[in-house]
């Protein structure tokens, strides 16, 4: 369960977290994060390798990352959070560290620690930070809800449907062949 600490804490503290300590940073508070179960890991490849295929098969310069993978929303050292999913297509935010700024789109694969700050923390960051799309993708509520943030659109999907894609033309995810 992510668990809010009452202080201000910056990069440096994330940093000096134990070797296998998870947590991620969001304006000045600290929430742990849990493993990831083995359902979930199992969701967030099978997505991922959908992408990564199709940016392939287009020759496209996007890239896709997993968990953990650093991205430092905001130019100061007060948020890094770690999607699940993050593509990224400037490749210039790219560094050896992670991506510095917002992703072209963000995944979070629901855990029931996670709930809060997927459908209400981080959607409200993503937004604010320049997130063009972000998709929960909701296990236990076989759900997935899609936001079109550049058009400030919302569409909510089941695990029997296909989802279109909005920064690809032609890219559907079909999560009933999940």
């Amino acid at each position: 369960m992510a668990i809010l600490k009452e202080k201000n804490y910056t990069l440096d503290d994330i940093y000096k977290l134990p070797e296998g300590k998870r947590a991620e940073l969001i304006d000045g508070y600290i929430y742990d994060m849990a493993p990831p179960s083995r359902r979930h890991q199992r969701i967030s490849f099978e997505i991922s390798r959908k992408i990564a295929d199709y940016i392939d098969e287009h020759h496209g310069t996007c890239e896709v990352n997993l968990a953990p993978f650093a991205v430092f929303l905001d130019e100061n050292d007060k948020t890094y959070v770690e999607p699940d999913i993050s593509v990224v297509c400037d490749e210039s935010k790219l560094d050896d560290k992670g991506c510095n700024g917002a992703p072209d789109w963000i995944i979070e694969i629901v855990s029931p620690g996670s709930r809060r700050m997927d459908y209400g923390i981080k959607l409200f960051k993503y937004r604010s930070a320049g997130v063009r799309e972000y998709w929960i993708v909701d296990p236990d509520k076989q759900r997935i809800i899609v936001y079109d943030l550049e058009h400030d659109d919302v569409e909510e999907y089941t695990f029997e449907d296909k989802v279109k894609v909005r920064i690809y033309d032609e890219l559907w995810i079909d999560f009933k062949n999940l």
